[in-house]
């Protein structure tokens, strides 16, 4: 089977009618999670972003209380789940401040975590790609959100 692609998607669903619409949208939310919270975040989550992180944030901090600090292995795992459950969000947002936010608040968690990140290069190389991820998008913000989030990024450096 031959899928199509996002224009001839678009070009197709402009011809059915909204009930159909409807339909497409609520079976898609039935087969993948990611569609179903895609869809969540779009109806509820879009119009107050500043909620949306702010939830995003509580989540994140309490995933770094679960990690279990035993050894360096079982904090580098639960790091990386914890940063792709992070890529997720931004990329249901699309906005850099958003993006931005949320990375600043993963590297000051990381840092604060014990045993430091210091300990392990994995872990600190880590750290070190989230922040230039950070600066990159801080680039391309406006020049007033640019100098506030660089003040953020140096007490992170």
């Amino acid at each position: 089977m031959k899928i199509a692609s996002v224009k001839e998607l678009k070009d197709e669903l402009k011809h059915r009618s909204k009930e159909e619409l409807l339909e497409y949208c609520l079976q898609l939310s039935k087969f993948k999670k990611e569609n179903k919270e895609l869809l969540t975040y779009l109806l509820f989550d879009a119009a107050d972003e500043e909620e949306y992180i702010r939830q995003i944030k509580a989540d994140i901090e309490m995933q770094f209380k679960e990690i279990n600090t035993k050894n360096f292995y079982l904090i580098k795992k639960s790091v990386r789940k914890i940063l792709k459950t992070i890529k997720k969000y931004i990329r249901y947002s699309k906005k850099k401040e958003t993006e931005v936010e949320l990375l600043l608040f993963f590297c000051l968690e990381l840092s604060s975590l014990k045993p430091s990140i210091k300990r392990n290069t994995t872990l600190l190389n880590l750290y070190t790609r989230q922040l230039n991820m950070a600066k990159k998008a801080i680039s391309l913000l406006h020049e007033d959100l640019q100098y506030d989030y660089e003040l953020e990024l140096e007490n992170l450096l």
